[in-house]
């Protein structure tokens, strides 16, 4: 029977499958014919058959073609690189000692070892499996690979489960950064149909139809059920995987157990270790279909199966082995020894004096790999473990914690981290790194919009530590100070504390206080003269923070290029940092920094009126919530361009915003969103409500003199008919209109590159001639209703004859759907239900519905498989 089996299993991987096969060998005919490498995503739901695809692929390659694998772990805490450690154990050389390096390589730098390598072995195929289990530092490697694979001539295959992706998911974001690069493919795997099932369980006798019920087509459940040599459909996977194992002999079954507590493959010389008396019997397992073969040992042919075994243990028996597994990893036969993966162990044997030690080696050689969500999720184990460890060990535990989280922006773990160090170091009576702990605690309130309490912790740092010899955590703690006022646009007092703290760090020879302190005062300098001269000196500070390993200050500085660009329209300044700094973050698994990159160029994108990305960039901000600031843009600008487009759902989103910028003064936080809802309310025709929308804000802009933000809530006002003397100084496009000179503030605005404020500085115009040319931007722009606002004021000029200009959007199909309606249809091809499509785009189940039932009508169609039907 077992030969059998592996005859179904074999037919079951051909069924259905020469549609994918053939889109993978388009993929390798492109890389083999030197037209460049190619990335190809291989999705379905756990156990529809992707690896079997992917390894009846790997059969077909030609000699010349080298092949290499690798897997991510299934652990509660990935192994950072996991994959990328097995394709460097295959080729060696320079590759293996980046993996194998006691500091750790950074993603960057292995991405360009392993990019170098692939120079050499071309043509090749790496196949990736299991992305949805990856760790931050893989992803950041695929992500940079992903950015140059045409540059070499190799085909990576990478394999996820796509039903496992919530919109939060890592692998989620690298997918929707991807979007539209022409090396990148996807190839979505389906079940097998009812049909492919009847004729695979045929030879059994089986009932078909009943096998199919309780399968639904999982491949893997189907051929589990197949190879269980009973008549009776199993009513779980579970079931059905034992029923094979139980036909193993006992060393068989002993043999097993012990690989199912080993995520991944278990080499052999493991297994001989955890069980010598059953380790003979591998060929039983593997002829048999449980086990298969790798190359140094052997592991499950599915996880579903692993896990089906691994929960089937009694307790003490489960425990005994990863027991077993920790002895044997700990003193491995070659190479160092894995801290990750004896945490693993440790946690299964109930060893919590070993958790404590090895999760605490696991999450220093994660941060060092940039992989700070696994660092963070290691220290959170050691804790959970070090319930009775010191107050010192754990107070040290807390801190590193809070700093991991920080870094990938966890804020709320952050937060409960270090408000717990603080209490251990109080416990302690170590007001030094009390000091230090609060001034870290200030930093987080800062980040996620409790203005007051990060004043008042900053200031109780500050007087801790001038109470003590003075050192590094009284000039980091003055930085921190000179940064809030910074946020805070007051100048005056970020540059007192900005240069109280450059001069402690230059008298300590404290470079990390130094930089930061010169940012700062770098940072000052830009936002109270606009001048690109000030970048010279943070590319400056940029290259001594990177020269010397300080990458989050490195990466504060193309931040800080970037991020005030709206603010003064300074677009084509900013545009030279912006690929360089999310570039960076992504290689330095800075996700904080990466958000705050992706919301200053979704506002780029929405001023220069390419409003499709603008959204596409806001979105990915909303899907993964981070810190509230780049949160803000992000919901600013999706409810702009709902609002400029009169699509439905632009209030929630600047209700949102509003939310979150309320607790706090901070101009970065409250301008975005007092200025959209001045336009939102304009566009409604309730003009009268912008007075009190803008009030708050404008009152803040003219106690700080941020004239551009001055500027912008005073044009809103005046247009609202509030009668006040003009402020003064304020920028050109907006002295023009306040002015009175609208054209020449259109103009104005044109040489920034904004069409859309050109259109609506002339919008207030009473020239017939000013009012059809921002008719015409608007319609161009697909403004519908400040077109319709337009063109209301025309017609009360006794002007007719206006040109209606269908939408733009509506120009891109022949069914006439507006891009939202098109997003929606594609979203539904791909078999969103109307709940999961509404969690995407930021709406309402009952607007998507609407939209739904609009493109059905629109289609001429009744179902939505009808209407998926016309895209693909």
């Amino acid at each position: 029977m077992a030969q059998s089996s592996t005859a179904a299993g074999r037919e079951a991987n051909l069924l259905e499958r020469s549609a994918e096969l053939a889109a993978l060998a388009e993929q390798l005919e492109a890389v083999t014919s030197r037209a460049g490498g190619r990335l190809a995503f291989v999705a379905g739901e756990a156990g529809v058959g992707k690896t079997a695809l992917v390894r009846r692929f790997a059969a077909t390659l030609p000699a010349t073609v080298q092949l290499m694998s690798g897997a991510c772990d299934a652990l509660v805490t990935p192994r950072p690189l996991a994959p990328f450690l097995d394709v460097a154990a295959l080729t060696g050389g320079e590759l293996e000692e980046l993996a194998l390096a006691r500091t750790g390589a950074k993603p960057h730098e292995f991405a360009a070892g392993l990019m170098r390598e692939l120079r050499q072995r071309a043509p090749s195929v790496i196949v990736l499996e299991d992305l949805h289990w990856a760790d931050a530092a893989t992803l950041d490697v695929l992500r940079i690979v992903a950015r140059r694979v045409e540059s070499v001539d190799s085909l990576i295959i990478a394999t996820f489960r796509d039903d496992e992706l919530d919109r939060m998911h890592p692998l989620r974001m690298l997918l929707d950064g991807l979007a539209g690069a022409g090396a990148v493919t996807r190839i979505k795997l389906a079940a097998l149909s009812e049909a492919a099932v009847a004729q695979l369980a045929e030879p059994y006798g089986v009932d078909a139809t009943e096998l199919y019920r309780l399968t639904s087509g999982n491949a893997f459940y189907v051929t589990e059920v197949l190879a269980g040599g009973t008549h009776a459909v199993p009513a779980t996977v579970q079931d059905a995987v034992l029923a094979r194992t139980a036909r193993l002999s006992s060393a068989g079954r002993t043999l097993v157990e012990a690989a199912s507590i080993v995520p991944a493959a278990a080499e052999l010389w493991l297994l001989a270790k955890m069980c010598p008396e059953a380790v003979g019997n591998i060929d039983e397992c593997v002829a048999s279909g449980v086990l298969s073969a790798q190359a140094d040992g052997v592991a499950f042919r599915h996880e579903l199966a692993r896990m089906a075994v691994e929960a089937s243990l009694p307790l003490n028996r489960k425990s005994a082995l990863h027991s077993a597994a920790m002895s044997a990893l700990a003193d491995p036969p070659q190479g160092d020894r894995d801290p990750a993966r004896l945490a693993h162990h440790a946690e299964g044997a109930g060893d919590t004096r070993s958790v404590l030690a090895y999760a605490s080696e696991a999450g220093a050689r994660a941060s060092a790999l940039g992989a700070h969500r696994e660092a963070a999720a290691q220290y959170a184990r050691a804790i959970r473990a070090g319930k009775h460890a010191s107050p010192e060990t754990l107070a040290g535990l807390f801190q590193r914690r809070a700093h991991a989280c920080y870094l990938c922006g966890q804020f709320n773990e952050a937060l409960d981290a270090q408000l717990a160090a603080l209490d251990h170091y109080r416990t302690l009576d170590d007001r030094r790194r009390a000091g230090d702990s609060l001034w870290s605690l200030s930093r987080l309130y800062r980040y996620v919009g409790r203005p007051a309490e990060s004043l008042e912790t900053a200031q109780e740092a500050i007087t801790i530590l001038e109470q003590l010899p003075a050192g590094a955590e009284l000039a980091m703690a003055y930085c921190n100070l000179s940064h809030i006022y910074v946020n805070a646009d007051d100048v005056e007092d970020a540059r007192v504390w900005g240069h109280r703290a450059l001069e402690l760090a230059q008298k300590l020879g404290h470079l990390e206080a130094q930089v930061y302190a010169e940012i700062n005062l770098a940072v000052v300098d830009y936002l109270t003269t606009g001048s690109p001269g000030t970048a010279a000196e943070l590319e400056r500070i940029q290259r001594v923070a990177q020269e010397n390993g300080l990458d989050e200050h490195a990466g504060r500085v193309l931040v800080a290029l970037t991020w005030w660009s709206p603010r003064f329209k300074s677009y084509e300044l900013a545009d030279r940092y912006y690929e360089e700094g999310l570039e960076f973050s992504n290689d330095r698994g800075l996700d904080l920094w990466r958000h705050y990159m992706l919301a200053y160029r979704a506002r780029c994108e929405l001023d220069r009126g390419r409003w499709d990305e603008a959204t596409r960039l806001a979105e990915m901000v909303i899907r993964d919530p981070l810190s509230p600031v780049p949160r803000i843009v992000a919901l600013v600008v999706l409810g702009l361009v709902r609002a400029r487009r009169g699509d439905p759902g632009f209030w929630p989103p600047l209700d949102e915003a509003a939310e979150l910028a309320a607790p706090s003064n901070e101009l970065q936080r409250r301008e975005p969103v007092a200025t959209a809802r001045a336009e939102a309310l304009w566009l409604e025709g309730r003009e009268g409500a912008i007075p009190d929308a803008t009030a708050p804000t404008f009152e803040i802009a003219l106690h700080r003199r941020a004239n551009w933000v001055i500027g912008e809530m005073a044009c809103w006002r005046l247009r609202a008919g509030i009668s006040e003397p003009p402020p003064d100084p304020v920028p050109e496009p907006y002295a023009l209109e306040l002015e009175g000179r609208r054209r020449e503030a259109s103009e104005a605005w044109l040489r920034l590159g904004c069409p859309y404020e050109a259109a609506i500085s002339l919008a207030w115009s009473t020239e017939e001639a000013d009012l059809r040319q921002a008719l015409s931007e608007f319609q161009r722009l697909g403004a519908r209703p400040a077109a319709a606002i337009v063109s209301r004021r025309l017609r009360r000029q006794g002007v007719r004859g206006l040109p209606r200009g269908p939408r733009a959007t509506t120009l891109r199909n022949r069914a006439n759907l507006t891009e939202r309606e098109m997003e929606i249809l594609e979203l539904v091809a791909n078999g969103h239900t109307n709940a999961q499509i509404a969690e995407r785009v930021f709406l309402s189940t009952k607007t998507v519905d609407h939209h739904v039932s609009a493109i059905l009508s629109k289609l001429g169609v009744k179902t939505r498989g009808q209407a998926a039907a016309q895209i693909r």
